[in-house]
């Protein structure tokens, strides 16, 4: 890690040498669908659950075609696995990440690498998995670790769609899908409410968007520091009258486009286990939450009042316009892994259209 602190255990996956920000997931389960989530694009994972692997890997549990983490630290990693879901055998999580290069490391003590991020906050770090006998480069690592800047790269622009792509009921409602690093279960809860979902690269002009004609537009989750997408919040903003919903990165460009800022937290918010208060409605939801950087109340303008909040640090976890069909909420009303509690959420977009 940038700050000096070193972790020695076993190594599986791919024997490479990676360097990322590191950071934690509470998840007890949906492995699978974290590493695959472009929302960790740039990222080494640590999972707090201590056993992984245990239910393999299989295509469909995916977020993504591809494993988005640059590597992967856990305590115990279960080499045979096993699930009975579906036809045919889960593969293995090891298998996985060799073939896509990914490498990862286990037996060491999770509990104390959390600790250090909860008592530092995220930072950079290198991982290296090598063969026995090889020189160990280790002040090489540190060097990688400390040149790296995570919130100097555009990780959006790494893991968009390159191109318009269109999922869903052709004779539905039409929504244009602004593609920050969306996660697939997004788009299949729109296209499971009957609506076609036109995916689109980040950088889509409002022009572009306005072509498909949209009865909506919802603004996806990604990775990295919402202030560089200064130019795509812009373009949200000429959106403002459509029916607009924001997940996760999408609420703080939605917030950006409005005129507010964001700040980056000190660890941010991973995991399926997130309280938040849903403000009109005086309830409080567990939620799916992935990451870093959140909206700043302070300079959110009067047209926008907040809707949900963090009842762990109180940080805003929702907004909505006062008068324009406009709302947007910081973690993952999918899931995928985690609770289900706030998958209504599409339904109140679906009505808005």
């Amino acid at each position: 890690m940038s700050d000096g602190t070193r972790f020695f255990g076993k190594g599986f996956g791919a024997t490479e040498r990676r360097v990322g920000e590191i950071v934690f997931t509470t998840n007890m389960t949906g492995y699978g669908e974290s590493l695959t989530d472009p929302s960790y694009a740039g990222q080494i994972l640590v999972s707090t659950y201590p056993l992984i692997g245990n239910y393999g890997m299989r295509p469909e549990w995916s977020e993504s075609p591809s494993i988005q983490v640059e590597g992967y630290c856990i305590r115990e990693l279960c080499r045979l696995p096993h699930h009975e879901i579906g036809e045919g055998a889960a593969g293995s999580l090891e298998r996985r990440m060799e073939d896509e290069g990914i490498p990862g490391i286990c037996g060491i003590d999770t509990r104390s690498l959390v600790r250090r991020i909860r008592d530092a906050g995220v930072m950079p770090a290198a991982i290296e998995v090598y063969e026995d006998g090889e020189a160990r480069d280790l002040e090489g690592l540190l060097s990688m670790a400390r040149e790296l800047d995570y919130s100097k790269v555009n990780f959006a622009e790494k893991v968009s769609v390159g191109r318009a792509t269109s999922y869903g009921n052709r004779g539905g409602k039409k929504i244009v899908l602004i593609d920050y690093g969306v996660k697939a279960g997004i788009v299949r809860e729109l296209a499971a409410r009957g609506a076609e979902v036109v995916v689109v690269p980040f950088g889509t002009s409002a022009e572009e968007v306005m072509s498909f004609s949209p009865k909506g537009v919802l603004v996806s989750n990604g990775p990295g520091d919402p202030a560089l997408l200064a130019r795509g919040s812009c373009e949200i903003g000429k959106l403002f009258g459509l029916p607009m919903f924001g997940i996760c990165l999408g609420n703080q460009l939605i917030a950006q486009a409005a005129g507010a800022k964001t700040y980056k937290l000190k660890f941010g918010h991973r995991g399926g286990n997130h309280p938040v208060l849903d403000i009109g409605a005086n309830r409080v939801v567990i939620t799916t939450q992935n990451h870093g950087f959140a909206v700043d109340e302070a300079t959110l303008p009067a047209e926008f009042s907040v809707t949900h909040r963090n009842l762990t640090d109180g940080t805003v976890e929702g907004i909505a316009h006062r008068g324009l069909p406009i709302f947007a909420v910081q973690y993952h009303p999918e899931a995928n892994p985690g609770p289900c509690d706030s998958k209504y959420l599409f339904d109140v977009f679906m009505k808005m259209l």
